[in-house]
């Protein structure tokens, strides 16, 4: 058995539902100590909530530092008896790896973990520092995790050039895609005010659905921007809408709508809620408003980092890789606010979240080379 092999098992084998580690940060600290790691413990959050965060640095002797970052929490495993096998009990089957974390992202973890250990046999002295920045609050609400310990680094001045994070990337085939940036993610919450009343004496009331729905159409239609080269055009869309007593014969007091903003680089949070603003008032609604910046955007575009991740990948596995900013957000958009350089890359990602979770065994050793063949590109550039 593979070295990346047997440490993937050992962390699925971890039940570490959000906000829990299990053991897997032990396990990894373990593994880098004597590396030459430094390793810091960050816990956060309420005793309800308690997320534990790691640190390992290594630093190199140009002062570039690459920082590989994920998380040793899972979401929930749903019903257990929808699972073949137990998904805390890592299982092999017609060449998969099955497991609760297996693509996202246990394997991407342990792989980089190996790799930094057969880069630092051959290269004990870089030139290129190694850190590696692990959370258990990444499938949760991420307020205790990678956010916290960047702002520890931030205020710290530590210097972080490069960054690689976990998340399980690629489509098809292993390296068939990375991720290049993120869209932001802004959330609104409106309330639109009317006047409570019988059905049958709308004189005597004020519908607010009546009087929000011409306001939502021109937000629904309004073209926000035209993206850019990386990023598709910004997307408005409406999530939830609640409204009603649950009589019949009864016209609301208030309206609630969520909605919520996947916007591209070439706009603002800020932006975005002006114009969202000006509608509303031109509308002469009485509301309320309340906005949830989940992330901002982020763009790496093509540089060192992805240079050297692009070679790794064509010389392990021949693929020549897309670069991409679709999907949801990640912790990246943590990172990218103290790191100039910041990718995403990880396994195939067609059973993340779902029940028999797995990885094809076949794909594994790959991904520790490629991250590797990663390190050894950017140690070249001295």
């Amino acid at each position: 058995m593979s070295q990346t092999l047997l440490l993937t098992e050992q962390l699925i084998a971890q039940r570490s539902v959000t906000p829990a580690d299990g053991d897997c940060q032990r396990i990894l600290r373990s593994r880098l100590a004597p590396l030459g790691f430094a390793c810091e413990t960050v816990e956060s959050g309420p005793d309800s909530f308690r997320v534990t965060n790691l640190w390992a640095k290594r630093p190199g002797r140009s002062g570039r530092m690459l920082v590989f970052a994920g998380h040793t929490d899972v979401v929930p495993t749903g019903p257990l008896e929808k699972w073949t096998s137990d998904p805390f009990v890592p299982s092999h089957r017609e060449g998969r790896l099955y497991g609760r974390g297996a693509a996202d992202m246990k394997t991407s973890i342990a792989a980089f973990t190996v790799a930094a250990e057969e880069f630092l046999q051959a290269n004990p002295d870089p030139a290129l520092g190694i850190a590696l920045l692990i959370t258990s609050d990444e499938e949760g609400p991420s307020v205790d995790g990678t956010v916290v310990v960047c702002e520890r680094l931030r205020a710290r001045g530590e210097r972080l050039d490069y960054c690689i994070v976990g998340e399980p990337t690629s489509v098809e085939r292993l390296g068939d895609m990375i991720k290049n940036g993120r869209r932001g993610s802004l959330t609104g919450k409106l309330t639109v005010k009317g006047i409570q009343g019988h059905i049958a004496y709308p004189q005597l009331a004020r519908n607010p659905i009546h009087q929000a729905l011409p306001a939502l159409e021109e937000l629904a239609r309004t073209e926000w921007d035209h993206g850019n080269a990386f990023f598709p055009p910004t997307s408005f869309q409406i999530s939830n809408i609640h409204g009603g007593t649950g009589a019949g014969n009864v016209i609301p007091g208030a309206v609630v709508i969520d909605f919520n903003f996947r916007f591209a680089s070439v706009t603002t949070a800020e932006a975005l809620q002006q114009r969202v603003e000006a509608v509303l008032q031109r509308h002469g609604l009485e509301y309320d408003l309340t906005w949830v910046v989940g992330g901002q955007p982020f763009l790496t575009e093509p540089g060192d980092l992805v240079g050297a991740i692009q070679g790794a990948i064509r010389d392990e596995t021949g693929v020549e890789t897309e670069l991409s900013t679709t999907g949801g957000t990640s912790d990246g958009r943590f990172i990218s606010r103290i790191c100039p350089q910041v990718i995403e890359f990880g396994p195939i990602n067609a059973s993340i979240h779902q029940i028999d979770e797995h990885v094809r065994v076949a794909d594994i050793e790959p991904l520790k080379n490629i991250y590797r063949r990663t390190l050894e590109r950017l140690e070249s550039l001295g």
